[in-house]
C-alpha cells in the first residue's frame, strides 16, 4: 500500500444535458431540501449511461460511473477510448480542476496536468512570464523556478520567442513550452491529455523520452491519454480502457490496446464499404466497394499463414460514364497497435489502370506473407497522381496464423513484432 501514490474510490460524475449545465433552481432547492433531511441526492438515482451515439431519454448523463483504480509510484498508466468515453473527465477530476459527483481521489505528493493547449498561460504574458506563472500554480517558490529555467526553455525549443507574448505563439509552441514546464517542475504525478497530438515528430519524441525518464528514472508517475496506439503502447506499463464512462477494461499495454482496436472493428461481422462513412467527397466518382482478404470477404474470418501466398482483391465501382486512366491502388498494412508496416502500391512498380465498365476488380498478390502471428488491419485508396478518388480506413481487418517463413523450422520469439525480410548471409 505504500506504494500507492494515487487511488480513486467509486468515482462517478453527472452532468445535466441541454443548456443548463449545472441544474435549475427547482432542482437546487430539491438537492438542498434533500440535505437538510439528511437524504441522498435526489438526481443521482437518475441519468443514462455515457453514450454520445444514442438519443437522450433522461436530463442527466453519467459521463463517469464508479471509476476504481490504483497507481503505484513511478508507474505510467495509460488510458484510452472513443471520444466521449470520460478519459477528459476522468484526469480533470484527478487533477483537481471539476470534483467528482460522489467518490473519492486519494493522491500523495503534487500533480501537475497538461489537460488542453495552452491551459493556464495568460496570452498577454511572455513566455518566460508563464512559466513563473505555471511553476507558481504547481506551488514552486521562484527560486526554484529560476533554477530550472533555463532547462525548460531549452527543452521547449522556444528561446527565440521566449520573451515575446504567448497569444502570438503557435500552437505546437504554446504546448512545446506548457510540456517543459510541467515536466521540469517535478511534480509527483504528471497527467497528460492528448497535447502531443499538436507537437511536431521531433518534438513528440523528446516528450515521450522525457517521460520515460519522468517514471523510470525518477520514479514519478504519469497518467496518459492519446489517440496514437503506438506512443501508448511505447509508454505505458499498464493501460485502461473506458467505455460510455466505465472502465471496460484494464492490462498489459498489448492486450488493452488489442481489445480496443477489436471492440471498435468488429471483426466478425462483414463491412459493407458502400455504406460506410467518407469524407471530402470520396466515392462519388470511383468508389471501394469490396475487399477480400485471401479469398475470405471483407472483415469476415480473414486469415493467412506466415511464408505462405496470400492476396488482397479490391473492388472499385465507375459511378459515372466517364473514363479514368493511370488509377494506383494502394492496400496499407498497419498493426493494431497502429503501427504503419508496409504498403502495396501498384504505381511504384509501374502498374497503373483504365477504369471505364461499372464494376472493376485488382488483386495484389504476395508470394509469401511476411507478417507474424497476430491481427491486422489495412487502409485501402484509388487514386490517381495525387487525385484521391476514394479512401477506406481502419474498417478492413484479418489475421495471420504462425507459420515457417524461411522454411528452415525456426520461429522468432512469440512477442516479436514486426514484418519479416528475405536476405542472405554470405
Amino acid at each position: 500500500m505504500s506504494h500507492i501514490i494515487l487511488k480513486s474510490e467509486n468515482i462517478s460524475k453527472q452532468y445535466r444535458l441541454g443548456l443548463v449545465g449545472t441544474g435549475t433552481i427547482s432542482h437546487d432547492l430539491n438537492r438542498w431540501w434533500h440535505k437538510v433531511r439528511g437524504k441522498d441526492d435526489p438526481f443521482l438515482k437518475i441519468g443514462e449511461s455515457n453514450d454520445r451515439s444514442t438519443k437522450a431519454v433522461s436530463d442527466y448523463v453519467w459521463a463517469l460511473k464508479d471509476i476504481n483504480f490504483e497507481v503505484k509510484r513511478g508507474e505510467v498508466l495509460g488510458i484510452i477510448g472513443k471520444n466521449g468515453a470520460g478519459k477528459s473527465t476522468l484526469l480533470k477530476i484527478l487533477s483537481k480542476v471539476t470534483s467528482p459527483t460522489t467518490g473519492e481521489i486519494k493522491t500523495k505528493g503534487r500533480i501537475a496536468s497538461l489537460l488542453e493547449v495552452g491551459t493556464g498561460f495568460h496570452p498577454e504574458m511572455t513566455g518566460r512570464e508563464n512559466i513563473y506563472l505555471n511553476g507558481a500554480i504547481l506551488g514552486m517558490t521562484k527560486t526554484e523556478i529560476r533554477s530550472k529555467i533555463d532547462d525548460i526553455i531549452d527543452f521547449s525549443g522556444c528561446e527565440r520567442y521566449i520573451d515575446t507574448p504567448v497569444k502570438r505563439y503557435s500552437s505546437g509552441m504554446t504546448v512545446r513550452l506548457a510540456f517543459a514546464v510541467a515536466a521540469h517542475l517535478e511534480p509527483d504525478i504528471l497527467v497528460v491529455d492528448e497535447v502531443l497530438a499538436v507537437g511536431d515528430a521531433e518534438f513528440q519524441k523528446k516528450a515521450i523520452g522525457k517521460m520515460k525518464d519522468i517514471s523510470r528514472g525518477e520514479g514519478r508517475t504519469v497518467l496518459f491519454v492519446s489517440h496514437d496506439m503506438a506512443a501508448i503502447k511505447q509508454l505505458c506499463s499498464r493501460v485502461m480502457v473506458l467505455e460510455n464512462g466505465k472502465i471496460a477494461f484494464s492490462s498489459t499495454a498489448d492486450d488493452a490496446i488489442k481489445y480496443y482496436i477489436t471492440k471498435s472493428i468488429d471483426i466478425t461481422k462483414k463491412v459493407d464499404l458502400r455504406n460506410v462513412k467518407r469524407s471530402k467527397g470520396f466515392g462519388k466518382q470511383l468508389m471501394i466497394t469490396d475487399v477480400v482478404c485471401n479469398g475470405n470477404d471483407t472483415n469476415k474470418n480473414s486469415y493467412g499463414v506466415t511464408g505462405e501466398p496470400f492476396y488482397f482483391k479490391v473492388k472499385v465501382e465507375n459511378k459515372s460514364a466517364l473514363s479514368y486512366s493511370n488509377i494506383s491502388i494502394t492496400v496499407s498494412v498497419y498493426s493494431f497497435a497502429g503501427n504503419f508496416l508496409f504498403a502495396c502500391r501498384s504505381d511504384c512498380i509501374d502498374k497503373v489502370y483504365t477504369i471505364e465498365n461499372t464494376h472493376n476488380e485488382f488483386t495484389c498478390f504476395l508470394e509469401k506473407l511476411p507478417l507474424n502471428k497476430g491481427d491486422y488491419y489495412i487502409k485501402v485508396n484509388c487514386s490517381n497522381a495525387g487525385i484521391m478518388y476514394d479512401y477506406i480506413e481502419d474498417d478492413i481487418t484479418f489475421s495471420v496464423i504462425e507459420g515457417d517463413y524461411y522454411g528452415t523450422g525456426k520461429l522468432p520469439a512469440k512477442k516479436r513484432n514486426g514484418v519479416f525480410i528475405d536476405y542472405k548471409w554470405v
